[in-house]
């Protein structure tokens, strides 16, 4: 593989608008297998992101691949008009595993991508509610179709593309690390969510109706435990309330587990941690293992009935496309197999012990926490809190390079970068990552650490 050459074809016929071209330069990889992704020349790189989170099993992993061979030889292709075994089975299969969760009865809708399950969600509340505006946390992410981008707090993906007048109304998110009120966890008595509820007092405050007892906003998209933002994680007793004054004030819940479901945090779905019952549930990347696009909601059955949500309301080409609805059967009948929630945890709690002790290291490691296999590095200056973006760029860059060293042997490492000021290493590794892979990820973290001139 001639890299020089296809760095100058891409440099000429690429678009440089997804995110490819954060690394300078761009990385080439040629093959990958459970935990790593190899370059042109056989080296390792230890991936601590698998994916944004899309490949939670693994690489390559075999009963993954064979599904999908076998689906290819079967029906490979089949227009989303008409119906699938997988189809029907794997909407049982989400519709049950919710309703075993939280008592609710509900149906499932697919399309290709998180976005535009986003899209599809913002439907749903619009048709119920007739309203179309939205609360959403800061920090939070949502995707970046016209729709998601206007309840997604960056304002970066909406810069270029004229003005949003359906924009969220971005709430502050229980960022503890970073209180947006400067106050500290242990005393705030939840002061963020407090002034949340005083929107609602008045009138004059411009959301709440006192005479009618109704909110001008439909719903409240939530990450429970944010992505992109961070791997932020709230202090456990924040969402109970939150969703409790929600639904006081009939304002619908949707929870966007794209990121965080299917066994990232230790639990199914993240919200399950803070016995949250939502109306929506909107789900992607990690159902079908990063092998085939599919996503998809779940929402109540009062919301998507077919007298609610009839033939035709949303639409999507590949939206149901078996060799997604197939791959995504098998994963989860690889999660009934097996106890990953005891595995996640254990292995999550192993590898937030190592960050702990690495931050004791560290003086630039300001923050470090984790829920599950939902990991954060929040990397500072020497003061241990102004946030150093530019040691997270640098290690991000250093660890493509593939000139790191254990055990007599050459490695790189797969990073991703994220949080409100991008100075935080997000990992989500492999839910098959094994001790020793986790012992070799702090190895090669500290060899970056050193190489960048980290104190």
């Amino acid at each position: 593989m001639d890299i020089k050459a296809l760095l100058a074809k891409d440099a000429q016929y690429c678009s440089f608008g997804d995110t490819v071209h954060y690394a300078n330069p761009p990385k080439f990889f040629n093959h990958c297998e459970g935990s790593y992704l190899f370059d042109e020349l056989g080296t390792p790189y230890l991936d601590l992101q698998m994916w944004y989170s899309a490949v939670n099993l693994g690489y390559r992993n075999e009963r993954i691949n064979n599904a999908l061979k076998q689906q290819l030889d079967n029906l490979p292709q089949l227009a989303c008009q008409y119906l699938h075994k997988e189809k029907v089975d794997l909407a049982q299969e989400i519709c049950t595993n919710i309703e075993q969760r939280t008592g609710l009865k509900g149906r499932v809708h697919f399309n290709v991508g998180g976005s535009q399950s986003i899209e599809d969600a913002l439907k749903i509340v619009r048709n119920e509610t007739k309203k179309n505006l939205m609360f959403a946390f800061m920090g939070g992410y949502h995707g970046r179709t016209l729709g998601a981008s206007a309840i997604t707090s960056s304002y970066r993906y909406r810069n270029r593309f004229g003005h949003f007048a359906d924009r969220a109304s971005f709430q502050p998110y229980p960022y503890c690390f970073r209180c947006p009120y400067e106050m500290k966890k242990e005393t705030c008595g939840l002061y963020c969510l407090s002034q949340f509820k005083k929107l609602f007092d008045t009138e004059y405050y411009g959301v709440w109706d006192s005479k009618s007892k109704e909110s001008e906003f439909a719903a409240f998209f939530v990450e429970f435990i944010q992505g992109t933002g961070g791997y932020v994680i709230p202090p456990p007793n924040y969402f109970q309330e939150f969703a409790r004054f929600l639904k006081e004030k009939n304002i619908l819940l949707v929870a966007d587990e794209i990121q965080m479901g299917f066994y990232r945090t230790g639990k199914f779905w993240s919200f399950e941690h803070y016995g949250i019952k939502p109306d929506i549930v909107v789900f992607g990347k990690a159902l079908t293992n990063g092998l085939n696009p599919i996503a998809g909601i779940w929402a109540r059955e009062e919301l998507i009935s077919p007298e609610k949500f009839p033939p035709g309301s949303t639409h999507s080409t590949y939206s149901s496309n078996p060799l997604g609805t197939a791959i995504g059967l098998e994963v989860m009948k690889i999660f009934k197999e097996k106890n990953y929630e005891q595995q996640v945890n254990e292995k999550g709690s192993y590898f937030l012990g190592k960050l702990q002790e690495l931050k004791k290291r560290w003086k630039m490691i300001g923050d470090v926490d984790g829920i599950g296999l939902a990991l954060r590095i929040e990397l500072c200056q020497q003061d241990g809190f102004t946030p150093n973006r530019e040691l997270a760029d640098a290690l991000f860059n250093a660890g493509l390079r593939g000139d790191l060293k254990a055990n007599g042997k050459l490695y790189g490492l797969v990073l991703d970068i994220g949080g409100y000021y991008k100075n935080t290493l997000t990992i989500a590794p492999s839910l098959e990552i094994t001790k020793d892979e986790i012992d070799l990820s702090i190895i090669l973290l500290e060899q970056l650490l050193d190489q960048c001139k980290a104190v």
